[in-house]
């Protein structure tokens, strides 16, 4: 299937404006690394404990303020895309103070947001708890009892850990009358619940750190020699400063928007590298195919040529790709949000750097390497002037025609 046939667009004589958006880009997103310290490095790289809160209604972004200077100084809190989940996040120093802050958190939230009658918070009780609570008043035996606490843990599972009535609870299996009244009389429902925590010490953070710029370095290594053996070495090096461009553009951009670089995030990375480099290649090859066939052409215009007879591959591998991506990041959760993000960003500037960057910097090495080959080589001998040469004398024989015949 092809979208463009018989294309004739001048690729190359766009390569500047090009070149310049992505200078831009590039020198934005590093004036932004350096104000910033570096990259925004989420939970996975720095260390420290991480929780995600769910509220019933708006979360109380002051009152949560002040509870977390109070009981644990340092932390940071932002309320995810508008919406009633917040993320707390502690930095750690040491690895004996993950639990401990951890704890501290939890406590401090709990005490905070607890019922003033005491009762159990049902959105923030373990089994145990529960199973406790309902033991007395519950004309039920210990397996039923611990089959329908199972239940009803189950469900609240399945509403991400909040419970909002009461009267939720008479669908879930187990739960008759007698034993809703006295989850109303023993329980109350509070305004939050922990999704999840997560934790991750100061030293595993490094290492994470030190193995996922190693990855990143090693792939591009890698792809360098697989090209340079397949093509030639101009072409190797330029796949990879196009590819190198794509990552530190994703990278100061995720820095422009505030975005935490995670595991995830480094994923995306690498699978960007991939992208792109395999959309470089389809190009080079195609050149490499055309130098053969198109002798007379310079390679600037068996470049433009080139691009043109993939255009159609390009735009619906891309194409359909994004649209994939981007449906990720619109619809896919705040935990496929970086991941998606970085993909979005990554195929939209991969795409355009094989075609402005990848092929640009090939034909400016092989005309520097061209220029230099001429400059290099000696200048030719002239030719010597062919000396005139006399033709030699002829003796005539002595006494004439007549001697001769004699």
């Amino acid at each position: 299937m092809e979208l463009f046939k018989n294309t004739n667009f001048d690729f190359l004589g766009w390569k500047w404006p090009f070149i310049g958006a992505s200078l831009v880009l590039w020198a934005a997103g590093m004036i932004s690394l350096a104000v910033k310290g570096g990259p925004r490095y989420g939970i996975d790289f720095k260390g420290g404990a991480e929780m995600r809160l769910l509220f019933a209604t708006e979360p109380p972004m002051a009152r949560l303020r002040a509870v977390l200077d109070a009981k644990a100084p340092g932390s940071s809190i932002q309320q995810l895309n508008g919406a009633q989940e917040v993320e707390v996040t502690t930095p750690i120093t040491q690895e004996a103070q993950l639990n401990t802050n951890r704890q501290v958190i939890e406590d401090a939230l709990r005490e905070e947001f607890k019922d003033p009658s005491g009762k159990l918070d049902l959105n923030n009780s373990s089994v145990d708890q529960l199973s406790d609570k309902l033991r007395s008043d519950v004309p039920l035996s210990e397996q039923q009892l611990q089959d329908t606490v199972k239940a009803i843990e189950d469900y609240r599972a399945t509403k991400s850990g909040l419970v909002r009535n009461f009267d939720e609870l008479s669908s879930v299996p187990g739960v008759t009358p007698a034993v809703l009244e006295a989850l109303k009389k023993e329980c109350s429902l509070g305004p939050f619940t922990i999704r999840s925590t997560d934790l991750v010490g100061p030293k595993i953070g490094a290492d994470l750190q030190k193995q996922a710029v190693q990855a990143t370095l090693f792939a591009l290594g890698g792809m360098l020699v697989y090209i340079w053996f397949r093509f030639e070495w101009v072409y190797g090096l330029g796949a990879v400063i196009a590819v190198f461009h794509d990552t530190l553009i994703t990278l100061g951009l995720f820095s422009l928007l505030n975005k935490e670089i995670s595991l995830t995030v480094v994923a995306a990375l690498l699978t960007l590298v991939g992208y792109s480099m395999n959309d470089t290649i389809v190009v080079f090859d195609r050149i490499r195919e055309n130098l053969k066939i198109l002798r007379r052409e310079t390679l600037g215009s068996v470049i433009n040529i080139s691009v043109n007879q993939t255009l159609s591959r390009t735009i619906l591998t891309s194409g359909l790709t994004f649209i994939t991506a981007l449906s990720l990041w619109l619809f896919g959760g705040e935990v496929l949000n970086g991941f998606s993000l970085a993909l979005v960003i990554g195929i939209l500037i991969g795409t355009y750097s094989s075609v402005y960057v990848a092929a640009p910097i090939v034909l400016g090495l092989h005309n520097l390497v061209e220029s230099k080959k001429k400059g290099a080589a000696p200048p030719a001998a002239p030719t010597p002037e062919p000396k005139s040469i006399k033709p030699p004398a002829v003796s005539k024989p002595v006494g004439g025609k007549k001697a001769a015949r004699g």
